[in-house]
C-alpha cells in the first residue's frame, strides 16, 4: 500500500497486522485527555494474565460496554450491571477485573477533583514530559521503572486495583510518559519530536 510504512521499521513487538495501526497511531503518543487515560487503565487491567492482542480484538466491545469509558458513568455501575457486563463475551469476563474498572472510575474521580484533570496527576511521574529511552532491542525493553513503582504504589494508595508497577510502566508506555519505540522504528524519531 502506498505510504506504509515498511514492516522492518517497526517495533518488534508490533509486526503482527493486529498490532500496527495501534503501534503506528497511538502507542507513544502523550496522552492529555482523561477519558483517554481512563480507557488505557481499563484496557491494561483487563489485560493482566492476558496477551495484548486479546484486549485489541475486545477493544471496540469494552468501548460499548463501557459506556467509551466514561468515568462518571462508571462509577455509578451498580451490581444489576456488573452481572450484564459478566455475560458480554465482547469483554474478557473476570468478576474482579469488571469490579476494579467500577470501583477505579470512583478512585479516578477522587483523583480529578484532587488534581483539576487526572492528566495533571499522572503526567506529575514524569516531571510534566515524556522519558526519551533509548532501547535498539526489545529484549533491552523494561518491564518497571522507579517511576512505575512510584506511581503504581500511590495508586494503590488511593484505592485503584490492577495497577501492579508492570501494568503500570505499560500504561506508561501507551499514553507517551515513556517513549519505549526502538531507535530503528519509524516512531521513535516521531513520538520524541511530539514531547517537544
Amino acid at each position: 500500500m502506498p505510504g506504509e510504512k515498511k514492516q522492518d521499521t517497526r517495533c518488534k513487538w508490533a509486526q503482527k497486522d493486529i498490532f500496527h495501526a495501534y503501534h503506528d497511531r497511538e502507542w507513544g503518543v502523550p496522552v492529555h485527555d482523561d477519558r483517554l487515560h481512563f480507557e488505557f487503565l481499563v484496557l491494561e487491567g483487563a489485560q493482566a494474565g492476558l496477551s495484548w492482542e486479546t484486549i485489541l480484538k475486545k477493544r471496540d466491545g469494552y468501548r460499548k460496554a463501557f459506556d467509551n469509558f466514561d468515568p462518571n458513568k462508571v462509577a455509578r455501575y451498580e451490581e444489576e450491571k456488573i452481572e450484564k457486563l459478566l455475560a458480554d463475551p465482547a469483554i474478557v469476563r473476570n468478576r474482579l477485573k469488571v469490579r476494579s474498572a467500577v470501583s477505579n472510575a470512583k478512585a479516578f474521580l477522587a483523583v480529578q477533583k484532587e488534581f483539576a484533570s487526572f492528566d495533571r496527576y499522572i503526567w506529575d511521574f514524569v516531571g510534566g514530559k515524556p522519558i526519551q529511552n533509548r532501547w535498539k532491542t526489545v529484549e533491552q525493553l523494561p518491564v518497571t521503572s522507579a517511576q512505575s513503582d512510584s506511581l503504581s504504589k500511590d495508586l494503590k494508595k488511593r484505592g485503584f486495583k490492577f495497577v501492579g508497577s508492570t501494568i503500570i510502566y505499560a500504561h506508561m508506555q501507551a499514553i507517551g510518559m515513556v517513549n519505549d519505540h526502538e531507535t530503528g522504528c519509524f516512531r521513535y524519531q516521531e513520538c520524541k519530536a511530539l514531547a517537544i
